[in-house]
């Protein structure tokens, strides 16, 4: 089977865990003998992307094969396609060309696309102009997107090629804004989810939203939950002589990942135990906002900001938490929840989020309810049988969470696809 896999991102360039779950998804559809050909908006040069063969609409770029990508090939589309930019980034488009463009896209942009950057629906545009180039000299059996940016390039693509598509959905515009959505993204996620053959969601309750919000038939969406990386050479230790409990909050610093409720919690949970400290570890649009939140509050001493990390220190910021917190006001699965239980700490995860309906060995608590996100957290501070209890036991159950069974149920998905593709059902 071959698949036409869309994309805005992959492991170095990420922004969230959509790159992560992709780098999983597709190294195991790899083993399991699917061909996939994945279309991106930029070339990696790095050493990140060293086991794939890489190519471009441009000319090739040959890498050091591996055994676990040899069904993978890449092809890059040059563009600085960016979802969580600044509001000011120009990325060498002009004034005008932009409000052109936007013009004729129709789209009132508000204020809240300042998590996206000006420039993202004429690169969303243009990407689906590449990939369409692409694919007409593809050969492949199915089309699979993820998230909104790659939609409207998968309807090109499956218009021009006649083949089946789906939808992958890891996010919504309601996680991401709430209320204040986006009424042009809006439009585009419930085109491209309308116009799908399926649609597979990371979790139930990113199920519920799209058929409550979007207007979808249940009988057209199938959940299939992501996995985690095993424990490749993670080494798990204590640091030694820490005189201090470290807790961490890692993910980006924006209004879907609830930082204030964190922050308040730290307040509570400071006023009962003086050796804690708060490492907030990402970035976003919040960020400066939280700092000057946390200085107002009195612990700005007692919360430190790393900014955004990648590799080494990312597992160095998970080796030295005591506790790993994720106050999400609304998230459709959580990945960061299981790479803390594979760095073997304990965890506090919000009810609103996907991977709080599965996963049975973590705390959990509502995002907005501080008090109770505070006592929990003091409770697995001071209680060394608790933290055990919940690092052994979470790091035996995240064993159900294989990057190779989410593969087979996409796979089996496609075979179904194409059945009813071939019935002209």
């Amino acid at each position: 089977m071959k698949v036409f896999m869309l994309g805005w991102e992959f492991p170095p360039f990420i922004s969230g865990g959509l790159g992560t779950a992709c780098y999983g998804l597709t190294k195991a559809m790899s083993k399991l003998g699917t061909e996939i050909v994945f279309v991106l908006p930029r070339a990696s040069q790095t050493s990140h992307s060293s086991h794939v063969k890489m190519l471009s609409a441009e000319g090739y770029i040959t890498k050091e094969d591996c055994s676990e990508f040899q069904n993978v090939h890449f092809k890059t589309i040059m563009s600085p396609l960016k979802p969580y930019a600044s509001c000011n980034t120009n990325e060498g488009f002009g004034k005008q060309k932009r409000s052109n463009y936007i013009s004729s896209w129709q789209c009132s942009l508000s204020e809240h696309l300042q998590n996206y950057g000006w420039d993202i629906f004429e690169q969303v545009h243009r990407y689906a102009q590449k990939a369409v180039e692409i694919a007409s000299v593809e050969d492949f059996d199915i089309i699979h997107a993820h998230d909104w940016m790659t939609y409207p390039a998968a309807i090109a693509v499956a218009q021009l090629s006649g083949r089946p598509f789906v939808v992958h959905v890891h996010s919504t515009e309601f996680d991401r804004s709430g209320k204040h959505i986006n009424q042009a993204i809006y439009d585009i996620e419930r085109q491209g989810m309308h116009a799908a053959d399926k649609i597979i969601t990371v979790s139930n309750y990113t199920k519920n939203i799209i058929t409550s919000r979007y207007s979808i038939s249940p009988d057209k969406v199938e959940v299939v939950y992501n996995g985690v990386e095993s424990n490749n050479g993670v080494f798990v230790q204590e640091l030694p002589n820490k005189s201090d409990k470290i807790v961490l909050f890692l993910g980006r610093i924006t209004m879907q990942k609830g930082p204030e409720y964190f922050i308040a919690a730290a307040k509570k949970v400071l006023e009962k135990m003086n050796n804690v400290k708060f490492v907030m570890a990402g970035d976003g649009d919040m960020t400066h906002r939280m700092i000057e939140y946390a200085a107002r509050l009195g612990i700005g001493h007692k919360v430190f900001f790393t900014r955004f990390l990648r590799g080494s220190d990312v597992d160095r910021a998970y080796q030295m938490a005591d506790l790993y917190v994720m106050p999400s006001v609304s998230e459709p699965f959580g990945i960061a929840p299981l790479e803390a239980l594979r760095h073997g700490v304990p965890v506090l995860i919000s009810k609103q989020s996907g991977i709080a309906e599965t996963l049975k060995n973590a705390l959990k608590v509502d995002f907005w309810d501080i008090n109770q996100m505070a006592n929990k957290m003091v409770a697995v501070l001071k209680r060394s049988p608790l933290s055990r209890a919940l690092r052994e036991n979470g790091g035996i159950e995240i064993r159900k969470f294989r990057w190779e069974d989410s593969a087979a149920k996409v796979i089996k998905i496609y075979k179904e696809m194409l059945t009813c593709a071939q019935a002209g059902i």
